[in-house]
Formats: structure tokens, C-alpha cells, sequence
């Protein structure tokens, strides 16, 4: 039997947005056993078994309302205070490591708070605090870095009609690497293994288009790193786009990029259009993305005993990536990032210079 008051709440239980499902699942249990159903047709009608029924039932006849609240779990009470895991906090962001250290280590500041290596790992991990890691960040000082930054992101999200938008960079210094020993494959229970010194072959530069909106990338491989191996490329680029369709090229700050003899050379291909980023900003030019799938799915374990090798091995994989392409798509807009860059600056000191 349930009082009207009963009733009410169990029923604001069930269609309450904010309540948990199982407390309203057991709210429904109840009301259905109010209303004279047996625990089989109650099991049956909610899509529970007659266990459950039988549960919550016998908990609200014995302890009403407050029986159908999760009793608490069992264990040993909690031993680490919130004074304590403040006490970590607050070293961590703010206190000097002992005897010189460049930053905190578990051991050292277990010693220093007075708790064990484990609590103080404990902590670190709830709060995402990482001393042993650094990051590298560098802002820009281009004086037109608000409107490179609007111009870029607007080629990415809302590229110019009858145009082809080609993210260009240049990925140098590619060595072609081979290891002292031979690679041993990898075995159950094993990874693959690799000596740590290596044997250097030279090194090559790749010069690379990716098109924005096919994913597609036009790739050229290159000994130097001059003037003239741009113009080379952008020769390939010609040849290798359709001549009625304007092309808009991303690229960066590289002096290589604004010579006289580029410059010449634009002028007679007047269909070339050049965006730079702003300076220290590669990671503006989405084609820093592809080369980061370069490395990471091929460069980084692979041996190479000559420059060609390493070449032939690297347009074997540009075909590969263009028969089945992925392009990178861009989400965050202009005004999102200068806003991100300005609320990251209000955190540094003096950064107004």
C-alpha cells in the first residue's frame, strides 16, 4: 500500500529528467506492485528479471522510499584528505623542486608532502599533471598575423569557386637510415626489435601539394633546397592540375619562396595565387598533417640503404595514400582561434612583449 505522498514522489522518479535510471526503473517496480501485479507480470511488463522485482520490493516494504537508494559500498573509509590532495595541487604548480631539480618527480614530492609515491602518482592522474613533460609553443610576431590567419582559414572554409586550394610545404632533410643489425620481426609475447645506432645514406627533401578537397597530394622528391627546386615544383604543379581552374598555394614564410626568380616566374602564371602563414605558425598549413601521416605510417621504421631507395619507397607510399585519399577537414574558424590565442596570452606574464 502507498500513501498519496509515496505515490507523488515515486512517480516524479520516473519522469524526472535527472534521475538515474535505475532509481526510476525502481520507482516503476514499486508502482506496479502497487497495483496488484505479481512480481512474474511486473518482471515481464518492464523487461526485468523476477529477482530484480523481488528485490526492490522487499527494500521498499522494509525501508520505504529511503530503501530504494544504493546502500553504501563496502571497503575501508576513505584515508586521503582533500586538505592533502590540495597540498599536492598546489605544490605542483607553484613550489620549486628540492635540491635544484628541474621539476617535480612522485618520490620527491612524496617526500615533501609527507604521503606515498602511490597517492601522489594518484593525484597527478586525476588532475592531469604531467611535471616530467614539457611542450614547445612559440607565438608569432607577424605584424599581419590577424589578417593571414582570417585569409588561410577562409581558403580552408569556404574555398573560392572553380579554384583548386593546394596546402604546400617542403619536408627536408629525410634521411635514408639503415640499422647496424637486421630488424628482428615481431613473435607473440614480443615486439619487433631494432638496434639503437644506425648507419646514415644521405638525405632528401620532399616537396608536397595537398589538395583540400580530394585529399589527393602531388609529391616530388628533391636533393637541395633551393630556388630552383621550387620552381621545379611548381612546374610538376602545373602540368599536373587543369590549366582553366585558378590555383591558390598555402605556404610559408621560407626565403626560398619569395626570390626574384620565383617571383618572375609567377608573374607569367598568373592562374598561381601564394597565401602565406604567418611566421613561426606552420601548424596553420593543413599540409603539416599529411607529413605527420608520413612519419608516423612510414618514415619512422623504416630502413633504407641509399638515398633512392628511400625516394622510390616514398612515392610508392604517395600513390598508395592517392588511390584511397583522406582529406583533412579544418573545423575551427578564425575568430576561434585568435579568441583561444588571446585567452592564452592573458595567461602568460609580460606578454605584452
Amino acid at each position: 500500500m502507498l500513501s498519496d505522498d509515496e505515490r507523488q514522489a515515486l512517480l516524479r522518479w520516473t519522469r524526472r529528467a535527472k534521475s538515474s535510471q535505475a532509481l526510476a526503473m525502481r520507482a516503476r517496480i514499486v508502482l506496479a506492485c502497487a497495483d496488484g501485479t505479481p512480481n512474474t507480470a511486473v518482471a515481464v511488463q518492464l523487461g526485468v528479471s523476477r529477482d530484480m522485482v523481488g528485490k526492490w520490493r522487499s527494500r521498499f516494504i522494509a525501508k520505504r522510499l529511503e530503501g530504494l537508494s544504493d546502500e553504501p559500498r563496502p571497503g575501508a573509509p576513505r584515508k586521503l584528505t582533500d586538505d592533502a590532495v590540495e597540498a599536492v595541487v598546489v605544490a605542483t604548480l607553484e613550489q620549486a623542486p628540492p635540491r635544484g631539480d628541474s621539476h617535480w618527480s612522485t618520490r620527491s614530492m612524496a617526500r615533501a608532502v609527507g604521503l606515498n609515491q602511490t597517492a601522489v602518482s594518484r593525484i597527478w592522474r586525476a588532475f592531469g599533471l604531467k611535471p616530467h613533460l614539457i611542450d614547445d609553443w612559440k607565438l608569432s610576431t607577424d605584424p599581419q598575423f590577424i589578417e593571414k590567419v582570417r585569409d588561410i582559414v577562409g581558403l580552408y572554409l569556404d574555398p573560392p569557386v572553380g579554384a583548386m586550394v593546394l596546402a604546400v610545404d617542403e619536408k627536408s632533410q629525410m634521411q635514408a637510415l639503415d640499422r647496424t643489425a637486421p630488424v628482428l620481426p615481431m613473435m607473440p609475447a614480443a615486439p619487433a626489435r631494432q638496434t639503437h645506432d644506425y648507419v646514415r645514406h644521405g638525405t632528401t627533401s620532399l616537396f608536397a601539394a595537398l589538395d583540400l578537397a580530394t585529399g589527393t597530394v602531388i609529391g616530388q622528391t628533391q636533393r637541395r633546397h633551393r630556388h630552383q627546386e621550387l620552381l621545379r615544383f611548381l612546374r610538376t604543379i602545373d602540368k599536373a592540375t587543369p590549366s582553366d581552374v585558378d590555383l591558390h598555394l598555402i605556404l610559408d614564410n621560407y626565403g626560398t619562396h619569395k626570390t626574384p626568380q620565383i617571383h618572375q616566374w609567377l608573374v607569367k602564371h598568373p592562374r598561381f595565387h601564394l597565401h602565406f602563414t604567418p611566421t613561426y605558425s606552420s601548424w596553420l598549413n593543413i599540409v603539416e598533417r599529411w607529413f605527420a601521416e608520413l612519419t608516423n605510417r612510414k618514415l619512422r621504421r623504416s630502413t633504407h640503404r641509399s638515398v633512392a631507395a628511400l625516394e622510390a619507397d616514398v612515392k610508392a607510399w604517395i600513390e598508395a595514400w592517392n588511390a584511397d585519399p583522406k582529406p583533412f577537414v579544418w573545423t575551427r574558424t578564425a575568430d576561434e582561434i585568435l579568441e583561444s590565442l588571446a585567452a592564452y596570452c592573458g595567461r602568460i606574464n609580460d606578454s605584452a612583449h
